[in-house]
This record gives C-alpha cells, structure tokens and sequence, in this order.
C-alpha cells in the first residue's frame, strides 16, 4: 500500500488555517482518499490532557522552555501512535499545526535560542517532517481580532496564546515567514486574505500540482 501524504497547516491566531485543512479534507474525501485531521496540542488521548494544561491560565503561567518541554511531549506521543500508523496505512493526514509552531512561539516569538528548540524536537520526532506546509500569512492585529470574537464562545483554554499581545503576534509573523524562506522545498506561503473560497482555491492550487491529484489519477489509483 503506497504510503500517505502528510500536510500541516500553519500561521498565526485567527488566520483560517483550521477552515482551510477541513475543506481541504473535504475535498479529497470527495475524491475517495482516506483522510485523518487532527491538530497539535492534541490528537492523542496523552496528548489532548496535555492541552488544557499549555494553553488556559495566566500568560506567564509557563515561561518558553516549559512550553517547549509540554508540547514536544504531546508531538512525540501524536506523531508515534496517530501520524505514523495513519500513514503507513495509506491515509492522508492533516494536521493544524506541528512542529514550525513550536519554532515560532516557544522559538522566534519567545526570543529563545532556535536551536534549543531544534534539539528537542530532535528527540521527540527524529527525522519525522510533513511532505507539505501550509503557512498562512495574515496581518495578526485582524488575526487576533477575529480570534478573540470567536474565543468569547469558547472556554479559557483557548485563549492563553491570543492574550499575549500585538508585539508577540508580530514576532510570530516574522518567524513563519523566517521558516517558509529556509525550507522552501516543504513550506508553501498562502496569503490569507480574501474570502474561504478564495483562500481554499490557493491551498488547493498547490496540492492538486504538487501531488498530481486530479479525477483521471485518481480513479487509476483507487481502480
């Protein structure tokens, strides 16, 4: 069985990233691959307890490094007991967010040193890196907007990050960007502006070229 694909949608708060993985997964439902979306911090039971943990509270509640040691912990269990299994068994998986995000907030925006970062990831996933990034570039004081409208129907746990002001969200910006133009071979900038629809065309532009997908491949490969 030809192994899955592994896309991971990135950017900062309130960018669209997880409307765009589900109609992403949508669309190749439609076309009768086999689709898992999942999301980090999360996407293992291990992993999912760990979430509320990282992300309600005061915002100094962690500083960086224990951030970082939290959320590799949640990756290493997501990637090792969903990511791989899925994709050995020839699903496609679809993640909002894996390891670029820990780059940039525990990395670029906290002003940590990226290769201490680098190095535990080293421990928690190996060599283990998506086949395509997302990386959905947005203006974060209407990012942070919208994500604050749309956290007043939430509970606290989603709002420790949004609550960490402009400044940090800028910071988080740059730092996706940073990584876009280092790995220009994996990550693929989306700009976020316009409607869903308009977005959802540009995601779709990149994948159906990048893997070859289109009604004739497809109905070949599933014959």
């Amino acid at each position: 069985m030809p192994r899955g694909k592994f896309i991971s949608f990135e950017g900062g708060e309130g960018c669209g990233k997880t409307t765009q993985r589900n109609r992403l997964a949508e669309r190749l439902k439609a076309m009768q691959l086999e689709i898992v979306t999942t999301r980090e911090l999360g996407g293992t039971p291990g992993a999912e307890a760990l979430r509320p943990v990282m992300q309600s509270g005061d915002i100094d509640r962690w500083d960086a490094v224990s951030e970082l040691l939290i959320v590799m912990a949640g990756r290493h269990d997501h990637t090792e007991k969903l990511i791989k299994p899925s994709l050995a068994a020839g699903k496609w998986v679809l993640s909002d967010r894996f390891f670029d995000s820990t780059h940039v907030y525990q990395g670029y925006a906290a002003n940590r040193p990226i290769e201490q970062v680098k190095a535990v990831q080293k421990i928690a996933v190996g060599d283990f890196v998506p086949d395509l990034t997302f990386i959905f570039d947005y203006d974060p004081t209407k990012g942070l907007q919208r994500a604050m409208q749309d956290a007043s129907t939430r509970t606290e746990e989603n709002t420790r990050f949004e609550r960490k002001g402009l400044e940090f969200h800028q910071r988080v910006r740059e730092g996706f960007l940073t990584i876009a133009r280092e790995n220009p071979q994996r990550c693929v900038v989306i700009n976020a502006e316009g409607t869903i629809e308009e977005v959802e065309a540009r995601v779709w532009a990149v994948v159906s070229e990048r893997f070859g997908l289109n009604e004739r491949t497809l109905a070949a490969h599933h014959a």
